[in-house]
């Protein structure tokens, strides 16, 4: 039987040790569990908001995309305050970018939450942002009720104070 060089074996040890950073990185867990949960929203829904002391319905849908990479979130379709938002893994991080009717487009970074129940984002930077100050969203809270019922809780600052809208939607 012949005797394997230790040489060699280091060799390719050193060669795997050298092209390690090439291989993706392991997803963070709370993140890519985050994602799994926003995937169980894919469908249709309907619901209220209540804006300015007035109920409104509304209507937003999501639709798991891209070779489950992605998730595409149509809030107010047909509206003349239709927004997307678009959810996805980054390496370890869960981000979602808004395309908002203030024609900004807020992006978010998933912030664990103590409750699991909660997909919770807050605001990382933006495009399309005149200033800091200028109007725009600066979070968004999901809360799975049950498999038929959620919150979104939507956070705007404008004019340096912050206003929460929550959507109850149900699933259609």
């Amino acid at each position: 039987m012949k005797k394997l060089s230790v040489i060699p074996a280091m060799v390719i040890l050193a060669s795997l040790m050298v092209f390690q950073p090439l291989f993706p990185a392991a997803p963070n867990e709370p993140a890519a569990a985050a994602f799994d949960q926003l995937r169980t929203l894919s469908g249709e829904w309907e619901g209220t908001a209540n804006e300015g002391g007035k109920d409104m319905t509304t209507a937003t849908s999501f639709r798991v995309v891209s070779d489950n990479s992605a998730i595409l979130d149509l809030l107010g379709a047909g509206t003349p305050h239709e927004m997307v938002t678009m959810f996805h893994m980054d390496g370890t991080d869960l981000l979602a970018t808004h395309y908002c009717a203030v024609h900004n487009q807020p992006r978010f970074r998933y912030v664990p939450s103590s409750d699991p129940k909660v997909v919770n984002f807050e605001f990382k930077d933006a495009t399309n942002l005149a200033a800091p100050t200028a109007p725009h969203m600066v979070g968004v809270k999901f809360t799975l009720l049950d498999p038929s019922h959620h919150w979104e809780d939507w956070t705007f600052l404008s004019n340096g104070q912050t206003r929460t809208t929550r959507f109850d939607f149900h699933r259609k």
